[in-house]
């Protein structure tokens, strides 16, 4: 789904980028109260995420928005956390108990972004804020952050493109493995990657995966091979790195010893350890820090009532399809290779040499110098 995002200049790094808390744009700037707050440190931030097959919301997003917000009010705020675990039906049970609860203002990581959408009327109808959190719900929100998510999708489709060298054909058949058609992020990936392969390759097959579940990805994977033939693919374009994980165990299955290249998103560890190996060709690195952050101190100077600060924060625009100009932060993104591990994840402290580099990688490891 296009939402209309207003594109910003960003230099994608391929080699280094340790993502300062300036990079997201202003962080630290409720430090210095310009307006009179409206609401002092006792605040209460729902904070409702959409699923658990991908780790990064319980691991890593949750934990430094709740660290944050608590920075950010002398540890006097306190978050409330819901998981809706790929039900959009459960996610509305957890929002309307937030509004009942009456919290001051909540994050929403949406199961469905068009579902939701009465729910986010109800919570602005009782006065509690509502900020769009990487993925863009509909209905009268106040804000969004989240990544450029056309521009993940073009670093997918670029990395394919390298990674089929100067031997590339438009012949060459790709296989797709696209996202949740619920999920408005995945809409944006896949015409981000389509800006990419169109004329380079024959997008042979094609699948959009209810819920990104990587069982799903891995029927689709198996129906591929069985239609091209486990010899004519010449890459396999997956939208995250856990449907990447479910494509290569489809491929191994069917006795795919020489791997094509394979793309993924969310640089989950399983992913960047398939990365060192060769068997995944690349993951794209979401700084989760920045874009978690940026979030837990709009929410907090929305609140509060600090209209300045909170602007510097929402410096970019985006358009849903009931809502035009939602102020919004983009965050930047990185390709991650095998050649940048150590100063991507490592470096942001998402994980240590010791996670990645156990016995099963201690050799890949050792030849990318990664210890």
């Amino acid at each position: 789904m296009n939402t209309g995002v207003r594109r910003i200049a960003i230099a994608v790094a391929a080699s280094t980028m340790s993502l300062s808390l300036a990079a997201c744009g202003a962080l630290g700037a409720a430090s210095s109260s310009e307006a009179s707050p409206t609401k002092g440190n006792d605040i209460t931030v729902g904070v409702l995420m959409p699923e658990k097959t991908n780790t990064r919301y319980e691991e890593f997003d949750y934990p430094i928005i709740k660290k944050k917000v608590a920075e950010l009010t002398d540890k006097q705020g306190k978050t409330i956390y819901a998981n809706g675990e790929a039900n959009a039906k459960k996610q509305a049970t957890q929002m309307q108990q937030m509004i009942d609860e009456k919290v001051d203002v909540i994050l929403l990581d949406a199961v469905d972004s068009h579902a939701i959408a009465g729910m986010v009327k109800k919570a602005k109808d009782a006065g509690i804020p509502v900020i769009a959190y990487d993925r863009l719900a509909e209905g009268p929100i106040d804000a969004y952050v989240s990544f450029d998510n056309e521009l993940v999708g073009e670093v997918q489709g670029r990395s394919l493109v390298e990674a089929l060298g100067s031997g590339i054909d438009t012949s060459d058949k790709i296989v797709m493995i696209n996202g949740s058609p619920s999920d408005p992020n995945a809409g944006q990936f896949k015409a981000g990657a389509m800006s990419e392969l169109n004329g380079k390759v024959t997008i042979a097959e094609s699948y959009d995966v209810d819920g990104w579940k990587p069982e799903i990805a891995q029927a689709d994977m198996t129906k591929a091979i069985q239609a091209l033939g486990k010899g004519n693919i010449k890459a396999v374009y997956s939208a995250n790195d856990a449907m990447a994980g479910a494509a290569i165990k489809a491929m191994e299955d069917a006795g795919m010893d020489d791997l094509p290249p394979i793309t993924g998103q969310d640089a989950e560890l399983p992913a960047v350890q398939r990365i060192l190996s060769g068997e995944q060709y690349m993951s794209v690195y979401k700084p989760y820090p920045g874009e978690a952050e940026a979030a837990a101190e709009m929410a907090v100077t929305r609140v509060q009532g600090k209209d300045i600060q909170f602007d510097a924060l929402a410096t970019d625009s985006v358009d849903s399809p009931t809502n035009k100009d939602i102020p919004a932060q983009l965050v930047q993104v990185v390709a991650l290779t095998k050649d940048n591990i150590k100063s991507t994840v490592v470096n942001d402290g998402i994980y240590t040499v010791k996670d990645i580099c156990t016995a099963a990688y201690a050799s890949a490891c050792a030849a990318v110098g990664l210890k």
